[in-house]
């Protein structure tokens, strides 16, 4: 097992990404759960209206964390991260980024194709964008919205067993940067 390099001190993420993160994590962990088992749960409570409500946000929220990235640099990798392990870092952080971005707009294509308003939990409504039901687009968005949410998952899924394994593990300040 690896221990903390000495010269290896914690340089954290800003407060303003750090936040972001937080809050993105925990909205997009809500929208795989409600999008994954919501058709299982319509009985007990509806939670599609919820889901779209989230994906607006996450959407609005990610166009402001990727700004705020781009303004922003973050902290070295520490030294226990080789070349290869930084590569596959930075093409699940894109990955994460690039469907942070795609999977809400893919709900918002085909949700606007249906018979519902758009709620913002019950404060106001969305626009919808000029789709017909039925059409290519909207089912297009429909299976995107689906396969691109499960992929998602599946880069979450890495994206915490790796931060789990770098603390656990690996013993290194990469999780401990974003906390």
């Amino acid at each position: 097992m690896a221990t903390l390099a000495a010269n290896d001190q914690l340089v954290r993420y800003n407060a303003v990404a750090r936040t972001l993160h937080a809050v993105i994590a925990a909205m997009v962990i809500f929208n795989l759960v409600t999008g994954i088992a919501g058709d299982a749960i319509e009985d007990i409570w509806q939670p599609f209206p919820a889901h779209k409500a989230t994906g607006i946000l996450i959407l609005l929220l990610s166009l402001g964390r990727l700004g705020w990235r781009f303004t922003w640099t973050m902290p070295d990798w520490p030294s226990t991260m080789g070349s290869l392990k930084r590569k596959i870092a930075r093409i699940t952080h894109v990955g994460l980024y690039a469907l942070m971005l795609i999977v809400p707009i893919t709900g918002w294509i085909f949700s606007s194709a249906g018979k519902y308003p758009l709620s913002i939990y019950g404060l106001f409504d969305w626009p919808k964008l000029a789709v017909a039901k039925g059409s290519a687009l909207a089912d297009a968005a429909h299976e995107g919205h689906e396969v691109l949410g499960f992929l998602m998952a599946g880069l979450v899924v890495l994206h915490v067993a790796a931060a789990l394994h770098h603390h656990f593990i690996i013993k290194d300040n990469v999780l401990r940067r974003m906390l």
